[in-house]
């Protein structure tokens, strides 16, 4: 296959699993970005690149949002909203977090493959994506790409489907978003 050919082929699997996502899972994530005080965001490996990117438009958008771990970032409070980005739902470090975040009294979304996970479990939103995790043996997606790409690609386009209808929700342009964009030339 052409290199073309392989970009056709990712783009018709991401059109099979976004129209697999359910409505009011995400609207449900939309409303608590709105009502939340701060967000902070989280994820290991190329989910947690999705989910830094996510951060950055949130910021573009006036919200006070951060990535956890990171030496700028404040601490959680009870009125903020930690976003888990974990297509297993199990990762170590993420599950410390949510558990750190519940105790705090913070709500907790997740975003992953698997809503019956430890991750899951613990979250007061879940949305589950379609796609396929690193070991595809526990899968029901077929997919080309290699280890958890689908997921990842989902959870990017995803998180910018949630800025787009936060913008709607809130009456937000892009030119208002633009002049909080970083212009230090």
């Amino acid at each position: 296959m052409q290199t073309t050919e392989y970009l056709a082929e990712i783009i018709k699997e991401l059109n099979q699993t976004t129209g697999l996502i359910v409505d009011h899972e995400a609207e449900k994530l939309v409303d608590s970005i709105i009502n939340s005080k701060k967000i902070f965001l989280a994820g290991a490996g190329r989910s947690g690149f999705m989910a830094k990117s996510f951060t950055m438009r949130m910021m573009h958008m006036g919200l006070d949002a951060y990535v956890v771990g990171e030496t700028v970032t404040p601490n959680l409070k009870e009125e903020d909203l930690l976003i888990i980005a974990s297509g297993s739902g199990e990762t170590k470090s993420l599950v410390s977090m949510v558990q750190k975040a519940k105790d705090i009294g913070a709500t907790v979304a997740s975003v992953t493959i698997f809503p019956e996970s430890t991750i899951g479990k613990a979250s007061d939103i879940i949305v589950k994506l379609p796609g396929s995790p690193k070991d595809k043996e526990q899968s029901q997606y077929k997919t080309i790409q290699p280890m958890a790409s689908l997921f990842e690609q989902t959870l990017l386009l995803f998180f910018d489907a949630i800025i787009l209808r936060y913008m709607e929700k809130k009456e937000l342009s892009s030119s208002k978003m633009f002049t909080r964009h970083a212009n230090l030339e």
